[in-house]
């Protein structure tokens, strides 16, 4: 399975390495590839390294203006024009996304993958990875959009909320029919 991870380029805690770490480990452990921004610094350095050194395929998407900071040792590296082309080559080479912790450009492209598939536009499976606790505030957001009618489909159906890699890992999994 391609797995893309959206996730922060930022320098941080062992709160935030450690589940980055292990979801990485876990993509190569279960012979999966790993779609992410490309980077090779930040917690995308981290999931990078975990899902490589656990013998999972690297492909990534960079951008132009971060083409300097891309990785080396991927199996593959595409550099798209812009941010817009970037999240959707992302998403075409991916058959399921998880959202780890991020900044403005991971809410982006989360919220973009959910307006796709609240629409219909893909059944890819959707993860939000709610490490320590970091998306609550987002998905009471979700409830309440869901509860106040703003959502036409259940928020179940739109992204699956797990607390740990290994519950986000199989989820995917069993969602697409991998054993």
């Amino acid at each position: 399975m391609r797995i893309c991870v959206f996730l922060s380029a930022a320098d941080l805690d062992e709160r935030y390495t450690r589940p980055a770490r292990e979801f990485g480990r876990l993509i190569g452990k279960g012979g999966h590839t790993l779609v992410w921004g490309g980077s090779d610094v930040g917690l995308m350095k981290v999931v990078a390294d975990g899902a490589q050194e656990a013998g999972g395929r690297l492909l990534g998407v960079s951008v132009d203006f971060l083409a300097a900071k891309a990785r080396a040792g991927a199996h593959e590296m595409v550099v798209a024009k812009d941010l817009a082309e970037r999240k959707r080559l992302l998403l075409e080479n991916a058959d399921a996304v998880v959202v780890m912790v991020g900044g403005t450009g991971t809410l982006d492209e989360a919220t973009e993958i959910l307006e796709l598939k609240k629409h219909g536009h893909t059944d890819k499976p959707v993860v939000l990875l709610n490490t320590a606790g970091f998306y609550d505030g987002l998905k009471e957001q979700f409830r309440r959009m869901e509860d106040e009618g703003f959502l036409p489909r259940p928020l179940t159906d739109l992204v699956f909320f797990a607390e740990e890699p290994v519950g986000a890992l199989a989820y995917l999994e069993e969602s697409q029919g991998v054993e």
